[in-house]
Order: C-alpha cells, then sequence, then structure tokens
C-alpha cells in the first residue's frame, strides 16, 4: 500500500487532468479527483468545489497509509479545510493539506508515494516541487550552468557525502529526452538506493528537479553518487539513459 492523493480544483476537467498525468508517474498510487461542484443530477458539474466530493475522495484515497490533499484556488482550499474538521480524529491524524502548487506538487508526491515513503515524506516532496523556470530563481537547487537554455552538461564536484563514490556520463538517444516519465522512472528508482546522487548538478532522487534540466536528445547526462550504493546507483542511471528508457531513438 501506498500514502493515497486527492487532487481538488474548482474545474472537474482540470483535476482529472492532473490525477492522469501524475498515474503516469505512479501506477501504483491511489489519485482520486475531485473536481467541480455537483450541478444537480445528470447534469456537467458547474465551475467550484464540493464538499461531498472531497469528502468522498479523502475516503477512496485512504489506503491505512494516510492521504495528501493537493488544492489550486482559495476556496478549494476552504472547502479541504472544511472536510477536514468533520473528520473523526482517527482518520484526520492522516490526511494532510499541502500546501503546494497543483501539478508540480501532484507529480512529486505521486512519484514519492509510488517509492512507499511515510506520509510527511510525500508531503515534503508535494510542497517542495520546484516551479519557477528562471535559472536564477532556482538557486540553490539548480545551477544555471544546468538549468540555462543550451547548457545542463554541468561538471559539478563529486557529493561531499562519505562512503564509496561513483561517477558516469551517457548521451541521451531517445527523441524526447529526460522528460516527465523518464525523471519519474530516476526518482523512484535512486530511492530505493543507500547513497547521495546527483544528474548534472541536481538532486537525483527529485523529479521536478530532473525535470527542470530540460535535457533533450544528444544531451550528455552526468551522474555523480556517494554511499554505499553509489555504484550501483551509477549503474542504474547508466542503464536506463543508454536504453533510451524504453522509448523509441
Amino acid at each position: 500500500m501506498s500514502v493515497g492523493l486527492v487532487i481538488v480544483s474548482h474545474s472537474e476537467k482540470i483535476a482529472e487532468g492532473v490525477v492522469e498525468l501524475a498515474a503516469q508517474m505512479a501506477p501504483d498510487v491511489v489519485i482520486v479527483a475531485a473536481g467541480g461542484a455537483d450541478d444537480g443530477e445528470g447534469r456537467p458539474a458547474r465551475i467550484g468545489t464540493s464538499f461531498d466530493r472531497v469528502q468522498a475522495a479523502i475516503e477512496r484515497a485512504s489506503s491505512g497509509d494516510g492521504v495528501v490533499i493537493l488544492t489550486d484556488l482559495g476556496s478549494a482550499v476552504m472547502t479541504a479545510e472544511m472536510v477536514l474538521e468533520f473528520l473523526e480524529p482517527k482518520a484526520r491524524a492522516s490526511v494532510r493539506l499541502a500546501q503546494a502548487a497543483l501539478v508540480e506538487g501532484a507529480v512529486a508526491a505521486a512519484v514519492q508515494a509510488q517509492g512507499s515513503s511515510p506520509l510527511d515524506e510525500v508531503l515534503r516532496a508535494a510542497e517542495g516541487a520546484v516551479v519557477s523556470i528562471r535559472p536564477e530563481e532556482l538557486e540553490p537547487f539548480v545551477s544555471h550552468a544546468a538549468a540555462a537554455p543550451g547548457q545542463g552538461d554541468a561538471d559539478e564536484a563529486p557529493s561531499s557525502a562519505g562512503g564509496p563514490t561513483a561517477r558516469g556520463s551517457w548521451v541521451l538517444p531517445n527523441q524526447m529526452g529526460l522528460h516527465a516519465r523518464p525523471a519519474a522512472a530516476l526518482a523512484t528508482g535512486l530511492a530505493e538506493l543507500d547513497a547521495e546522487v546527483t544528474v548534472n548538478g541536481v538532486d537525483g532522487k527529485s523529479v521536478m528537479l530532473l525535470m527542470s534540466l530540460g535535457l533533450g536528445q544528444g544531451r550528455t547526462v552526468t551522474a555523480e553518487a556517494s554511499g554505499p550504493d553509489a555504484q550501483a546507483a551509477v549503474d542504474f542511471i547508466g542503464e536506463a539513459v543508454e536504453s533510451g528508457f524504453g522509448e523509441p531513438d
């Protein structure tokens, strides 16, 4: 089992779209849409939020490991908070309302939950998702060389963590490069290893930071790792890159 996610949006279509996107990164995580407001039986949902829809979504997403709720605009937060007030104390203790960007937070949380992380780690992943697209605002998380257009082949110093170290570089062969699905695959796989890993200067276990690199076909991926599983981490990245993440060249 894993932490479940609830996506609350004023738009039913937006909530369903975010669920569809996040589910591509985390097929084993229960992600439930709670978008729009009821407008009578048989009618399409209108723009707004629904107490009943959010409440039902929390029940569906709950598997015993907890639930993280992500929202879009102000009244969606208010609706979610109202639902939380009506939960039984035991149920309320395992639900978190994230202060996070809806799309980025949902993707980051889904990847973290896919790795069977506990509730508070999934919450931190959602709230720590990078949303800026300006390289100077990404620092200290992403170097200018890694984030700026035309760059990303960063030659950073090895991690300062103790233990064995390993390093490798490969050229991306697949047409889409390091886009969302491969980034999620790398972050999920690396999360299971006992090593600190950087990929072109960013945390290799963060799907959002990997996506922020913007590495396309023909670009170089450089990984550096330290810790007991350092070599296993580098081998994992190398095999994934060289296989084109299972995508066409």
